[in-house]
Order: C-alpha cells, then sequence, then structure tokens
C-alpha cells in the first residue's frame, strides 16, 4: 500500500491533470485514459544514480509488459532532488540516453512536465511554459504505437501545441496562476 505521503503526491497530481491537463484540454488524448483509469502513477523518493536508473528501467519494463487496457500509460513523479530544472532536465537526457541504448524509442517516448518547466529561447514569463508545468517534477512514459494511432487522427500535431498557448492567453495570466500555483 503507498504511503500517505504518496498518496498525496498523487493526488495532487490527478488534480494537475483534471485542472489542467485535461480541464484545458492540453492533450487532447488524455481524458480516455484518464477516464479509463488506465494511467500508472509511480512515485520516486530516490536520489542517487543507481536508485534512479533502477526506479526507471523498472516502471519501463512494468510498462512494457502491461498490457495497454490496464497500463496505457505512465506517469513517474519525482519527490526528491529535481526541484532545479536544469537537474531535472539532465535526468530526462539521461534517461533519454538508456532508452535509446536499450534500442526501445520504437515502443516507448517521454514527454516531460516540471514545476519551473521553461522552453528554450522564450521569455521566462511567457505563459506557453505553463504547457509543461506540473505541480512536480513528472516524467510521462508513453507508447510509441498509441500516440501514433492517436496522431493519425490529427491533421496538424503542431497546432495542439499552438492551440494550448493561445488558450492560456485567453485564459490570462491570474487564471492559469490560479490553476496551476506550484508554476508560479
Amino acid at each position: 500500500m503507498p504511503s500517505t505521503a504518496h498518496q498525496d503526491v498523487v493526488e495532487t497530481t490527478r488534480l494537475w491533470l483534471d485542472q489542467m491537463v485535461v480541464g484545458l484540454n492540453l492533450c487532447p488524448f488524455s481524458s480516455s485514459v484518464i477516464a479509463r483509469d488506465q494511467v500508472r502513477y509511480a512515485v520516486c523518493d530516490a536520489t542517487t544514480d543507481a536508485e534512479l536508473q533502477q526506479f526507471y528501467l523498472s516502471e519501463l519494463q512494468l510498462l512494457l509488459v502491461a498490457n495497454e487496457n490496464d497500463v496505457a500509460t505512465s506517469l513517474l513523479v519525482f519527490t526528491q532532488g529535481l526541484d532545479e530544472f536544469d537537474d531535472y532536465l539532465d535526468v530526462l537526457d539521461w534517461f533519454q540516453q538508456l532508452l535509446e541504448q536499450a534500442d526501445l524509442t520504437e515502443h516507448v517516448q517521454l514527454a516531460s512536465f516540471h514545476p519551473r518547466y521553461q522552453f528554450e529561447g522564450v521569455a521566462s514569463d511567457d505563459l506557453s511554459h505553463f504547457t509543461n508545468r506540473s505541480p512536480f517534477p513528472t516524467i510521462h512514459l508513453l507508447r510509441q504505437d498509441q500516440m501514433t494511432k492517436a496522431l493519425a487522427h490529427v491533421s496538424d500535431p503542431e497546432k495542439i501545441y499552438l492551440d494550448n498557448i493561445k488558450n492560456l492567453k485567453t485564459l490570462g495570466r491570474q487564471e492559469v496562476e490560479r490553476l496551476c500555483p506550484w508554476g508560479t
């Protein structure tokens, strides 16, 4: 049974998904897997490289062997040591390298979320950063075949991101910050 602290982390993450990701339709593919309870929430308190690697590889293996109707996707939520965005990006890069070394990029892709997410080359106060801001540093493991199927029905995938930015700007800073207080 998960600890109370882990349950709180999962509940906060679910609230973020409900309010921001699904509520603002930031990811048009997320609502169905969330509604069917097919998202795995894996909370990691590890801080050492060996522990982080073990956690990641275990979760990757779990996703790959699970029936996609049971576990469609996994959110790896980190509670320790990745508060700084640059530290988080280093771990994200390392996990991507591990994925490539294992020849698994045709099966899994990574998506990234962080409380201080900032797109390179974009002003620090731009609302676009909130499309990838989450309450905790989070790495999303996505099944590549599911993404391929979902994107097959989208004529212009880049438009999703552009629409997200437009929607956040329409909402305005005050409302976005109210919905996403950890990202301010």
